[in-house]
């Protein structure tokens, strides 16, 4: 018996985190690691409307270079970044097509559904529209990238039965996390009968630094094995997985996920056990959950630089190192022209676009007083 996404193998390559050379996508960079995912018979490829020039670089790493039909393209419409009429919603998916020249896509997201963001995609009709487009033959695949508890998830397939595949924020750190609910997410999209792609499989990067008390966890256990590597291998060893998206930002990071996940074997049972004892260590560390997505960003009147802070303090609560926390904080948000934390007037438009349900004016307040003072 077939299913969706068979024929695909358990690592994509997330666009999200391209290289950059001064503040721009290194496209040369980008086409070899292109070279190296396909050489090593890696197909899926994952971009987004939203993501600041992505899908034109794709276009040039990738459509422009390899057959059509030898891969796979994902990318996603996001209905709720100021979109006011569902015609703009709409002409998201024309300027995907126009921006990376795929022709068609192979898997089509509605982009962050969850909370308030969801009933834009009720109001604009997404649901039908998306599928007028899948009989046109310009999707061959259309599902939903989601944030939000099991419960809500439950109500969206029940309401779109319809849709062929979810993707959700799943990795070892946030397996149990109240505030995620991972499992729970999978759980009910496995019994919907629902194919998982997953992302944030290192949580934003933050599973290939985790603390010391982590680090020997797993170098104890295999010390030729990168500790990024467990995390991606936790999530493809999950059943109904299409793939696992890792958000590459270097050729070094590419070769990394390639030596491991190229001949993927299921975790024993020992290395469930590490996985297991990682976690306790992990859950003895209080860190503000930010996977730098950024949503925050789009819909912040004053522009402060949430991420980049909340990076900097995770800095500080993991090595206890003020002054390397204040230098983080000095070049992801002043370095990069946002204003600090201190200039936040607390409306809250961010905690309504957060995926990860952080505090954030509670948490910014923290930053003022640990870092700016």
């Amino acid at each position: 018996m077939s299913y969706l996404g068979e024929n695909i193998r358990k690592l994509g390559f997330g666009l999200m985190r391209l290289p950059q050379t001064d503040g721009v996508i290194d496209v040369e960079q980008t086409k070899e690691m292109v070279d190296l995912f396909m050489d090593a018979g890696f197909t899926y490829f994952d971009t987004a409307w939203a993501y600041a020039g992505s899908e034109d670089a794709i276009r040039q790493a990738l459509v422009e270079r390899y057959p059509r039909e030898s891969y796979q393209l994902a990318t996603k419409n996001a209905a709720w970044i100021n979109c006011k009429t569902k015609e703009e919603a709409y002409a998201q998916f024309d300027t995907s097509l126009k921006q990376t020249g795929a022709g068609y896509f192979d898997f089509y997201l509605l982009h962050n559904l969850g909370e308030a963001r969801t009933e834009y995609f009720d109001k604009f009709d997404m649901w039908n529209w998306v599928a007028e487009k899948k009989a046109a033959g310009l999707i061959k695949h259309v599902g939903f990238s989601f944030h939000s508890t099991p419960e809500e998830l439950e109500a969206i397939l029940k309401e779109h039965p319809e849709m062929e595949f979810v993707q959700l924020q799943i990795n070892y750190a946030d397996w149990e996390n109240p505030a995620i609910q991972s499992r729970g997410c999978y759980e009910v999209a496995r019994k919907y009968g629902k194919p998982v792609i997953i992302m944030e499989p290192v949580k934003g990067g933050m599973l290939a630094t985790p603390p010391e008390s982590v680090v020997k966890v797993l170098k104890d256990a295999e010390p030729e094995s990168s500790v990024a590597s467990w995390a991606v291998r936790f999530a493809a060893n999950l059943e109904g997985v299409i793939t696992v998206l890792s958000g590459m930002s270097n050729i070094e990071q590419m070769k990394d996920n390639l030596s491991y996940m190229k001949d993927f074997n299921e975790l024993n049972d020992a290395q469930l056990q590490t996985l297991k004892q990682a976690q306790e260590e992990l859950n003895k560390i209080p860190l503000i959950p930010c996977t730098t997505c950024n949503y925050c960003a789009k819909v912040c009147p004053m522009q402060i630089g949430i991420s980049g802070s909340f990076t900097a303090m995770n800095y500080l609560t993991l090595y206890g190192d003020k002054d390397m926390a204040v230098h983080q904080e000095n070049w992801l948000v002043g370095g990069h022209g946002l204003k600090r934390v201190n200039e936040c007037v607390k409306c809250g438009k961010c905690e309504e676009a957060c995926p990860q349900h952080i505090q954030i004016r509670a948490e910014l307040e923290r930053v003022s007083e640990n870092l700016l003072k």
